[in-house]
């Protein structure tokens, strides 16, 4: 009985703080070794370093305001 409530529980907080949960941002990386950059929403590795965003979409056009 215990464990069919704690089943039901843990599975409600899971869906409570799954739809909290917003879409990752993205970034726009540069690389160091040559004239190029990209945009991700992780570090593409050791060579790129972090120019600018954050970014709501994969084109890195639309900007996301940070409120502070």
């Amino acid at each position: 009985m215990h464990s069919r409530k704690f089943i039901f529980v843990s599975a409600a907080l899971l869906l409570a703080v799954s739809a909290v949960a917003g879409p990752a941002v993205w970034y726009q990386w540069r690389s160091k070794l040559e004239p190029s950059f990209l945009c991700s929403q992780t570090s593409p590795g050791d060579g790129w370093e972090k120019l600018s965003g954050p970014f709501s979409d994969a084109r890195c056009e639309k900007r996301i305001a940070i409120v502070k």
